[in-house]
């Protein structure tokens, strides 16, 4: 083995978006474009050509297309680094949930996380890289920041010529004068599990015949699902679906939403439905929960874990508070007010949860887009969030849709859809958003297509923690009656741009609960057309996606 110095020039768009640096594998797979970010990143970190002595860095992927081949180039690169140790998942396999569960239980000074998460795989698909720090948190701004101008003047990058490390291996390895670690990639992250959740009466409630259906979706979840719910909780074998992890998904798009989860959608709504749904995303921090026959939004399921979260052995001190991305629904924001504790609004991106959770401000924060956490690490966690539910179903006798009415019938519904435009060319969505922009001094006041707007501004965000200031986070348009639709652009596709324009509407009327969502939202979605001119600057007369 022998350390090597390679020449190398900067890579263009190797900037990271809010969930890392997304891009196609083929782009990966340019020589040196994964060890330019890698070198950057660790340059950032420990100063250039500085050692990164005593220390131990965290790494894992969701198995998707290339993931084996990047972990065997970053251990090589951490080896050159100068790292103590490297703690790698079993097979290079490790959830984002459980990098973060990692890092925090074993002291590590941060973690490299390879997932493009709920986007697709294989060879023609999308590959990701992002670090989360010692917290166990996704990097904050400064430091995507400044590892992206370190790509832009590289000249180097160090590593070793070391042959590939057997993965599939448990146990300790040498890499040049590093430690290598192969764990299981399962037991931190159950271990924790075990922490919050009352196991025993969740086995006891699979034990009175209890059903669940649980769809890893080809991916990483399902060695999680599969070791906790059938292994330890006693769940039928077969109660996890699509376990096994392959690189491609199976062909699918491992997204838990109602349009790709269309087949655990039809087992629910099917006339031998279990009594509850779940599924989880490429990575696992992702999540979607299901009763029999009943959808459960994101948005809801957040507020009906306030609004019982003191059920369960890990909360049952109360909540210091909670935080949602600001499209998500105002639904926990209602919760937050009776239970008399703060809610919090903030960008969108789990790293803007991290300074709040460490300050020890809230407990439970969540997205609309699916994710769902709390305080017990430092990323969105789509098992935590099956187990929750399942040890509110377990302890209240209640299932998943009587939990839901339960939290409207108090707080009314908070009508939610979002909408997504996919494929705008870059230029054309940026030309939108600045014609959006461009209104807002203006709309106050005035009425469109039918609504009285009252007002409308351009989401910005004051870090409570730590003072840091996010701009320009998504244009807000809130009518009189408190309705609201929120347009912004993603940061997490690979090609061109997508629109996501969310729609809500308050529904105190228990006779109106059961309206179906679009029905209900059509004033809100001719609003939004006319004010975006979204037809005008896409070409597209309807919606990629509509969750």
């Amino acid at each position: 083995m022998t350390l090597q110095t390679l020449p190398t020039t900067p890579f263009s768009g190797q900037r990271p978006g809010t969930s890392g640096l997304r891009k196609k594998v083929a782009v990966f797979q340019q020589a040196h474009y994964l060890e330019n970010f890698v070198q950057a990143l660790f340059d950032v970190l420990h100063g250039t050509d500085q050692p990164a002595t005593g220390l131990t860095l965290v790494l894992g992927g969701d198995g998707r297309f290339h993931n084996r081949t990047a972990v065997q180039t970053i251990l090589r690169m951490a080896a050159a680094r100068g790292y103590a140790r490297v703690l790698v998942g079993q097979g290079g396999i490790l959830s984002t949930p459980a990098v973060s569960a990692v890092i925090r239980r074993h002291g590590a000074s941060g973690g490299i996380v390879l997932s493009a998460s709920h986007n697709p795989g294989g060879p023609e698909g999308d590959f990701g890289i992002k670090y989360n720090s010692a917290n166990g948190g996704p990097a904050p701004e400064k430091l995507t920041e400044a590892i992206y101008a370190r790509t832009q003047t590289l000249q180097h990058i160090a590593t070793s010529d070391c042959a590939d490390l057997a993965l599939d291996t448990l146990g300790l390895q040498k890499l040049e004068a590093t430690d290598v670690e192969v764990i299981d990639p399962v037991a931190d992250h159950a271990a924790l599990m075990r922490e919050l959740f009352d196991f025993d009466a969740i086995r006891a409630l699979f034990a009175r015949g209890f059903r669940l259906r649980f769809d890893a979706m080809w991916a990483v979840g399902g060695p999680y699902a599969k070791a906790i719910i059938e292994g330890e909780l006693g769940a039928p074998a077969g109660t996890v679906v699509h376990a096994e992890p392959l690189e491609d998904f199976g062909g699918l798009h491992p997204d838990p939403n109602p349009a790709y989860a269309d087949d655990l959608i039809d087992h629910l709504m099917g006339p031998d439905a279990p009594d509850m749904g779940a599924a989880t995303d490429g990575d696992a921090d992702r999540n979607m929960v299901l009763g029999r026959g009943f959808l459960v939004s994101p948005s809801d399921s957040l507020a009906v874990l306030a609004a019982n979260a003191t059920k369960v052995p890990g909360y049952r001190a109360g909540l210091a508070g909670v935080a949602r991305s600001m499209p998500t629904s105002t639904a926990v924001d209602r919760v937050a007010k009776s239970l008399g504790i703060p809610c919090f609004e903030t960008p969108t991106g789990w790293k803007f949860f991290g300074n709040l959770l460490d300050a020890g401000q809230v407990t439970l924060c969540g997205e609309e887009s699916y994710g769902t956490g709390s305080s017990h690490v430092r990323e969105k966690d789509g098992l935590w969030a099956v187990l929750f539910w399942l040890n509110l179903v377990a302890v209240t006798g209640e299932s998943v849709e009587v939990l839901v009415r339960q939290l409207w019938r108090e707080h009314g519904r908070c009508v939610y859809s979002r909408h997504d435009y996919d494929g705008i060319a870059t230029e054309q969505a940026h030309t939108l958003m600045a014609e959006l922009r461009a209104q807002l001094p203006t709309l106050a006041g005035t009425t469109v297509a039918g609504q009285r707007i009252a007002w409308a501004d351009d989401f910005a965000y004051t870090d409570p923690v730590d003072g840091s200031l996010s701009q320009q986070q998504g244009v807000r348009v809130v009518l009189q009656d408190s309705s609201r639709m929120v347009f912004r652009l993603s940061g997490t596709g690979t090609e061109g741009a997508t629109l996501r324009v969310y729609l809500e509407r308050h529904e105190p009327d228990t006779s109106r609960h059961d309206l179906p969502a679009q029905q209900a939202l059509a004033p809100l979605i001719g609003l939004a057309q006319a004010l975006a001119r979204i037809t005008h600057h896409t070409g597209m007369h309807t919606p990629t996606v509509i969750t």
